[in-house]
């Protein structure tokens, strides 16, 4: 039972508490039949007398009593502290996202582009993954880690919003982005490791092969999902630039190497997925979000202390004063 912010071991002992207000009646009743009377003829010499201060405080002693009961009924019902607290242990996941971040992803098929559609629905992702290392690989002709694998969520959106075209080397080098995000969970000791392989186009340059790449992830047992970004048909894509990042959009074929991606995918125990809208590339980040779940394993712990002491004390303490004041100040003849 908890009462008062305790944990009483013996709560039963509350029922004694209700002795009390039967005392307090009866003191009421009884208190006029304690003090001693004297007759006398007349009453008219006491007419401006008033209660002294001694009369008044002996109404302590039943006060004192009471609090010596309730204080040692509590002492009995043995109050106690009780803490607890958690112990998890996760089982985590280390994901690299390896994003194309080639001048073809500024295409406007999705909204705003597919670059900047891409970027926030990582963002939530990433959000939504708090118990897992993530890090970010960018590649266009050439590829660099713009953030390592991190627990620090917020370092790593800051950076993802960075995040444009035209760092690199242009072009589209696929093998090469998934090598250098394999080379960052290569010494991953985590149980599970993971690479969003994300892009829009055909690789065409780099001295990786993506299947290569692949070869490499499954030697080192990490899963690749690879998402194909872009409608079917034409989209309304940059054609050629004009500097100031100001583009002339035209529309082009989208190409997309669905193949390679899905043979990235089936041969490193992942999957491919096509993201022809937004709305469709944030249905495919949540089912790999279902899919590479954290496990966290939650141990319990709690102790109990002891608090009946010091309401032990102030019973005795109470009962003491009760005795003396009696016996030394309130002693009444016989």
């Amino acid at each position: 039972m908890t009462l008062f912010g305790y944990d009483f071991a013996h709560p039963g002992f509350f029922f004694i508490l209700l002795v009390i207000p039967l005392m307090i009646v009866w003191y009421v009743f009884t208190m006029n039949k304690s003090v001693p009377r004297v007759k006398i003829s007349s009453l008219g010499i006491f007419g401006g007398a008033r209660a002294t201060g001694l009369q008044i405080f002996r109404h302590s002693l039943p006060l004192l009593r009471i609090i010596a009961i309730a204080a040692l009924v509590l002492a009995f019902a043995r109050p106690q502290s009780s803490e607890s607290w958690q112990d998890s242990n996760t089982e985590g996941i280390d994901i690299i996202i390896a994003m194309d971040v080639s001048t073809s992803m500024l295409a406007k098929d999705f909204e705003p582009n597919r670059l900047d559609a891409s970027k926030e629905v990582a963002q939530e992702f990433i959000k939504e993954r708090r118990n897992d290392k993530i890090g970010l690989v960018v590649y266009e002709g050439q590829s660099f880690t713009q953030c390592p694998l991190t627990t620090d969520h917020r370092v790593l959106l800051s950076l993802f919003s960075d995040v444009s075209t035209g760092w690199i080397e242009g072009g589209t080098a696929v093998g090469l982005g998934l090598a250098t995000a394999v080379n960052r969970l290569r010494e991953s000791e985590a149980k599970s490791k993971v690479v969003i392989l994300l892009t829009d186009g055909v690789n065409n340059k780099g001295n990786v092969p993506p299947i290569t790449a692949a070869e490499i992830a499954k030697e080192y047992g990490i899963r690749v999902y690879s998402i194909g970004v872009g409608t079917t048909g034409k989209a309304l894509s940059p054609v050629a630039f004009y500097g100031n990042g100001q583009y002339q959009f035209d529309y082009v074929d989208v190409k997309i190497d669905e193949k390679t991606l899905k043979s990235i995918a089936d041969m490193t125990g992942g999957k491919y997925f096509r993201a022809t809208n937004r709305k469709k590339l944030q249905s495919i980040y949540q089912e790999i979000d279902q899919m590479e779940k954290t496990k966290i394993k939650i141990t319990e712990h709690s102790t109990k202390t002891e608090l009946f002491f010091p309401f032990a004390l102030i019973g005795v303490i109470a009962l003491l004063a009760e005795f003396l004041l009696k016996q030394l100040v309130f002693k009444t003849a016989p």
